[in-house]
């Protein structure tokens, strides 16, 4: 079976991302979310290896140390690291992989894979409108939003890392534009629109 594509989606927190990319799974035949683990405590609404897999600093260190990460960072004072098993699993298996990570992690992932990754970055309309969405999510504090900000700031200036850039001033027109470059790096490999292999010659 022909593999499927990774896609490295990286963007400043608060952007709408995660609401993003749960559209594509849902609307999208054979794209899978890739699962990462971290440090950071759950919010309420998240869901132990659906989200996120939780785990402590001691057992991220010793998956670390035994190379068993992609890409690993440290954000926002949290651990993030994303399991090499689990990307070789999906992609032999056929399904394009969507890598929800930062511009740290995509950067080791480009130095280990090189252009083997399709990297996407979705950032915000202004600074202002994603700070306006930050305090209305309620989720952090004023110190945690400045720090946020602040962090977007620099994550802006790795734009020209990455082959794609989606504006996501509405989610409906973000998630059109991500399906649109999934179906056109499906395209690419030969494979149909739903990601199945294309078989033109007998």
């Amino acid at each position: 079976m022909q593999s499927g594509s990774l896609f490295i989606i990286s963007a400043p927190s608060g952007t709408g991302k995660t609401t993003i990319l749960k559209k594509i799974v849902a609307a999208m035949d054979n794209v899978a979310f890739s699962v990462s683990h971290t440090t950071r405590a759950p919010r309420p609404v998240e869901q132990d290896g659906i989200d996120y897999f939780f785990i402590d600093k001691d057992n991220f260190a010793r998956m670390q140390q035994q190379g068993l990460f992609l890409e690993w960072a440290e954000v926002h004072g949290n651990l993030y690291g994303t399991s090499s098993y689990a990307i070789q699993e999906a992609t032999e298996q056929g399904r394009d992989l969507l890598l929800d990570i930062d511009v740290q992690g995509a950067r080791q992932v480009k130095n280990k894979l090189g252009h083997t990754g399709v990297f996407v970055f979705i950032a915000p309309p202004s600074l202002e409108e994603l700070a306006r969405r930050l305090v209305g999510r309620s989720t952090e504090s004023e110190d945690v939003i400045t720090t946020r900000l602040k962090n977007a700031r620099e994550e802006m200036k790795s734009l020209n890392q990455y082959d794609y850039v989606i504006v996501n001033d509405t989610v409906t027109e973000a998630v059109e534009v991500l399906k649109s470059i999934i179906i056109a790096e499906r395209s690419r490999k030969r494979r149909s629109l739903s990601g199945v292999p294309l078989k033109l010659i007998s």
